[in-house]
């Protein structure tokens, strides 16, 4: 009886999406940590509550940057306007919204010195998160290829060769988390 044929592309396209997953997650992570420059990322996390629900603030008003340091949400719906300002003032980012019509302004106020300290740390746990899930993906790539030697489907020298390949993934992979945390924090500091 031979072994079912052990497809190690598959395998290794499986490892590769998981940790671009966690890249991407990183990303989004990050664009929210305010840096002291609008950017629209900056609200994109906050959720209002209208009609009822948690809604996103661009699926209640389009989201703009008229300045460097100013954001504003053009609510569409004028009903939406004062939950709209709440949930950017209690959104725990520090930021004071001022309410025009239906235009929603928010200054973003520069950041201190001790508060960029901060965003820097959290930076790095955001960071650390995304390298425990490509270590995570890098264990199950690994896991999967010793059941596959177990199995008679993979030999010892496939095994170590694809072994060598996971590895030099996910290297790569933390090598670019490393470079995605570091730009962001310096953009952090930058006064």
């Amino acid at each position: 009886m031979s072994a079912e044929p052990f497809d190690f592309d598959e395998l290794l396209l499986e490892v590769e999406e998981r940790m671009e997953a966690a890249i991407d997650a990183l990303k989004k992570e990050l664009a929210g940590l305010r840096t002291g420059r609008a950017h629209a990322g900056l609200l994109e996390p906050i959720q209002a509550e209208v009609y009822g629900a948690l809604t996103p603030l661009k699926q209640i008003g389009s989201i703009g940057v008229p300045e460097p340091r100013m954001l504003s949400v053009q609510v569409w719906d004028k009903g939406s306007v004062k939950a709209v300002e709440k949930a950017i003032r209690d959104s725990g980012l520090g930021l004071n919204p001022v309410v025009d019509g239906q235009n929603v302004r928010v200054p973003i106020p520069p950041l201190t010195e001790e508060r960029r300290r901060d965003l820097t740390k959290i930076a790095g746990k955001y960071a650390e998160q995304s390298r425990i899930s490509v270590r995570n993906a890098r264990r199950d790539g690994m896991e999967s290829l010793k059941k596959a030697e177990k199995d008679g489907s993979v030999s010892k020298d496939d095994l170590h060769a694809h072994g060598e390949e996971i590895q030099k993934l996910t290297d790569r992979t933390i090598k670019q988390v490393d470079e995605i945390v570091a730009a962001k924090e310096q953009e952090i500091m930058q006064v």
